[in-house]
């Protein structure tokens, strides 16, 4: 085995010999607490919560004077106000991740992009969430009116910005900007920039 191929998650599932919902509703999370042993040890049970998402889309929106649409949204869990990236659940059944991702950009930013580049696709918290972030770059951005869509709780309060690509990475690196999804994809991005690869 070569080292390439030692640097691969892999799908994998131990025992699983019981299961039950701690809280379950309409809301698209639920959390779950099973019963796992390791393979081949069913003797050594243990317990292990999971929350249960369907997950997520994240887009980097740069124009073409490479500045990046940012919003700045009220996150009641964490007690912040973020500066994130505009995203959103992947909660429609069969639709592609770019596809949300469209959705998400027009939405929550009023823009269309005309370029699409898959950039990550994370686990934003393996031991305790299934949620998976598909991040994206978008390019040749224009405006596209959200139509009748409505924003509403915490959305109904953000506020949209633009800032230069090298201004936000530096507020990374400083540590004055650290929701995960974007410090991921300004990461990300400045490292294929570097490469010359996007």
């Amino acid at each position: 085995m070569s080292t390439h191929d030692e640097l691969r998650d892999v799908p994998a599932s131990w025992p699983v010999h019981s299961s039950r919902d701690v809280h379950r509703d309409a809301w698209v999370v639920a959390v779950r607490e099973d019963e796992v042993s390791r393979p081949g040890h069913p003797e050594e049970r243990f317990h292990r919560l999971s929350v249960e998402h369907p997950g997520a889309v994240v887009v980097l929106a740069i124009d073409e004077d490479d500045r990046v649409l940012l919003l700045r949204q009220y996150r009641h869990t964490s007690g912040h106000r973020f500066v994130e990236l505009p995203a959103g659940l992947r909660d429609a059944d069969g639709e592609p991740p770019v596809e949300t991702a469209q959705r998400e950009l027009r939405e929550e930013a009023e823009l269309a992009a005309t370029e699409w580049t898959h950039l990550l696709s994370t686990f934003p918290s393996a031991g305790i969430l299934s949620e998976v972030h598909e991040i994206f770059l978008a390019r040749g951005l224009s405006h596209l009116s959200r139509g009748d869509f409505e924003l509403h709780a915490e959305e109904a309060e953000m506020e949209t910005f633009w800032a230069p690509f090298d201004e936000l990475l530096d507020a990374v690196l400083e540590g004055q900007v650290r929701e995960g999804p974007l410090v991921q994809a300004v990461l990300a991005y400045e490292v294929l920039r570097t490469r010359g690869k996007v």
